[in-house]
């Protein structure tokens, strides 16, 4: 009873893989899309990693300052000095906390605000109940590369949102204006992109132009009768703003003087790359689900193969906003199927890092808490097996019965009658003893599936017994 299922090729236990038939599918025939390649002259991971380090760097400093002057107290200011002042935003530093952290920094208000802009942005820092605490990246942030480089796509993605050190303008951007351009620089950047990276500003302002003028044409507005159509802001101030603020990302190298292209760095171009990519995903979905819910898309996950599976989780989640994705995966997982279950976390799997602040938010619901502590410790690099200490006896009981359910419900009683071997406790009684008292409300179907499963009549028999125990409340 102490031992641990052994990995297969066909299904892995929560944590671990997949849920997938060994059945051929139709999908099974199809081309296989090759791993896709960057660009050539594309630096290695390790190097663009070394370079979003750098781009970084003042960001990680002020989350590393904060993991240990931000910790909350009874009262809630930093340790040593007089409470901050109100805040008007949660999770902007206060006055008083900015002060400290430019102290301990040698740095100056302007730089301690894009750090701190960008560690959030980042996933460095984490905000909780008006307190900041480090997130889970920063604690990978010295040895895990791909961490890095999700944390500066993250960064990346929210370019509009990150408040360079320079001063701001002083003259008021309007914010639909704001909105069009935010709208329309994805094009821009992958034009820039496709033209070896770099182009003259003058010719990325005459597209930006006309990107504007498509968006407003299509959405058809006209002024309300008695208004006259607001004054458009000017567009070139606008453009240098979101030129500025990628550039103060990475993602951009600006011309000193008048007449210089703009150029994307190694970073930048990669990560539009990574966007078109995700383009390509989302439209060459494998099996059609990409137009499903959640639900309707796991389903019919079901019967694919694990490669095939992910491919589709992935093409499915392209094809949304990330917070939208997440919160339709952890609905379907609160259902009573504990298939769905399974196969939502495997999908989250998919969305990776972007997915934390939603799997943190439902880590105290039982019937996903197992499912989120373990999602929780592989991303901060956990080993899955070492992850299943992080709960509880009664929260691992839970967590067997539902992957026994699971199990039941994809039909493979092989694997069902081997769960038995994973689980905690040492004896077969002990191990009913717990089942009994976990309240998990399908304990007398997993019961019935396992006595009617196993070859044993001596251990079917007081399985069946055990089942008709919780049946009538013994």
């Amino acid at each position: 009873m102490t031992s641990r299922i052994p990995r297969d090729s066909r299904l892995r236990l929560v944590g671990r893989a997949p849920l997938a038939a060994p059945v051929r599918t139709v999908a099974e025939g199809r081309p296989r899309r090759p791993a896709p390649r960057p660009p050539e002259g594309t630096p290695p991971p390790a190097e663009l990693a070394r370079a979003a380090r750098t781009v970084l760097a003042g960001a990680a400093a002020l989350a590393r300052w904060s993991a240990d002057a931000l910790r909350p107290a009874a009262t809630g200011p930093l340790r040593g000095t007089p409470p901050p002042a109100p805040r008007g935003h949660e999770g902007t530093l206060s006055p008083a906390q900015s002060a400290a952290a430019a102290a301990a920094l040698g740095l100056g208000p302007a730089e301690v605000r894009a750090h701190w802009d960008a560690a959030r942005l980042a996933g460095l820092v984490e905000t909780h109940g008006g307190h900041a605490r480090p997130g889970w990246r920063l604690r990978a942030w010295d040895r895990d590369d791909m961490a890095v480089l999700r944390g500066w796509v993250a960064l990346f993605d929210a370019w509009s949102l990150f408040h360079p050190a320079q001063a701001e303008s002083a003259t008021p951007i309007d914010p639909t204006a704001v909105a069009e351009v935010v709208e329309a620089m994805p094009q821009l950047l992958s034009v820039l992109q496709l033209s070896a990276g770099t182009a003259p500003r003058e010719e990325l302002l005459d597209l930006l132009e006309q990107r504007i003028t498509e968006l407003r044409d299509a959405r058809c507005e006209l002024p309300a009768p008695g208004l006259t159509a607001p004054s458009p802001a000017p567009l070139p101030e606008l453009f240098d703003w979101a030129l500025d603020r990628l550039a103060g990302v990475g993602a951009l190298t600006l011309p000193k003087g008048a007449g210089g292209e703009i150029a994307l760095t190694p970073l930048g171009s990669w990560a539009v790359w990574v966007k078109l990519e995700q383009i390509c995903v989302a439209a060459q979905s494998p099996a059609g689900n990409i137009e499903q819910s959640a639900e309707d898309m796991l389903r019919g996950c079901v019967r694919l193969r694990p490669g095939e599976a992910r491919a589709e989780y992935r093409a499915w989640i392209a094809a949304r906003t990330v917070g939208t994705a997440v919160q339709e995966l952890l609905d379907a997982a609160r259902g009573d199927d504990a298939l769905l279950r399974q196969l939502a976390f495997e999908a989250l799997r998919a969305v990776g890092a972007p997915a934390e602040p939603g799997v943190r938010e439902v880590s105290a619901d039982l019937p996903l808490r197992p499912y989120a502590l373990l999602w929780l410790a592989e991303q901060e690099g956990g080993d899955a097996e070492d992850a299943h200490a992080l709960l509880t006896r009664e929260e691992s009981t839970w967590l067997w019965i539902d992957t026994a359910a699971a199990l039941n419900d994809h039909g493979d009683t092989e694997l069902l009658v081997r769960h038995i071997e994973a689980a905690h406790q040492p004896t077969i009684p002990a191990l009913l003893e717990e089942v009994r008292s976990a309240a998990h409300p399908l304990t007398v179907q997993v019961l019935l599936a396992l006595a009617a499963a196993h070859p044993d009549p001596a251990l079917a028999k007081a399985v069946r017994r055990a089942a008709f125990q919780v049946h009538t409340g013994g």
